[in-house]
């Protein structure tokens, strides 16, 4: 039997990288999904190639509105909710802290940070319906070990640890496990969208280089890697494991 015959999985910023990977694996292993983000094409096509156990729904996870609608209408659909992944994510152009703009840091903020609440807050009451379930958050390396550049999203990361971690001790009496994941930079359209400057040409190649070089199994991150270790901690392999912020960097942090 597959890890996750049956249970009901919700992943939001699924259509791409890091959140395409997780919801193909937890289809693969047996989860009925909902795919939530704001690319409605490149979800839909997601949902397509997923098949029959997969659905679709526009979530833009800083509203309310939508986010509890993509809970209420998961559950509806698939009769419960076992696991939220909450991966979307934002990021602002690499820059110093002092020329990123007051719009830029509102939306770092209301999509990396408001969003993992906003989550929590609809998602824990049918968790503790089922009796329990999962939350696996998605926050990054640069929460523990940051570079300059993108100080504020690194802020927010740093942000969906504490509360992860806060999260998994308030959680626990109602059998509610909390992780979170942190990975290092990938080759994504994500970090494309950092270091894609007109005023700095091929940065995005020199930055990859300069990234590589810190990482001591010698390569960027690879979305399969955060589907591996997402999958794990949602699993009942690691069924005593809650306020765990896994590194999937390398080695980066230790090196």
């Amino acid at each position: 039997m597959s890890r996750f015959t049956d249970k009901v999985v919700i992943v939001t910023g699924a259509s791409g990288g890091f959140g395409a990977a997780i919801s193909r694996r937890f289809v693969a292993e047996g989860a009925r999904l909902t795919v939530a983000d704001v690319n409605d094409a490149k979800g839909q096509a997601l949902v397509a190639e997923l098949g029959a156990n997969a659905r679709y729904q526009h979530v833009d996870v800083s509203s309310a509105t939508q986010v509890q609608a993509m809970i209420e209408d998961t559950v509806a659909a698939f009769g419960g909710l076992d696991i939220l992944i909450n991966n979307a994510g934002f990021t602002h152009k690499f820059q110093p802290v002092w020329e990123t703009t007051e719009e830029d840091f509102d939306a770092v903020v209301a999509t990396n940070f408001k969003g993992v609440w906003l989550g929590v807050k609809y998602a824990v009451p049918h968790l503790q319906k089922r009796g329990g379930g999962v939350i696996v958050n998605t926050a990054s390396i640069g929460a523990v070990a940051p570079r300059p550049g993108v100080t504020v999203y690194n802020g927010t990361k740093g942000a969906v640890m504490t509360m992860t971690r806060g999260l998994a001790v308030e959680l626990a009496p109602f059998k509610i496990r909390v992780n979170a994941v942190n990975p290092v930079a990938a080759d994504t359209d994500f970090m494309k969208k950092a270091y894609d400057r007109p005023d700095m040409e091929h940065l995005s190649a020199r930055a990859a280089e300069s990234f590589i070089a810190g990482i001591p199994l010698g390569r960027l991150t690879q979305p399969k890697d955060v589907a591996a270790a997402v999958c794990f901690l949602a699993s009942d392999d690691a069924e005593f494991l809650t306020g765990v912020c896994l590194s999937v960097d390398g080695g980066r942090s230790i090196s």
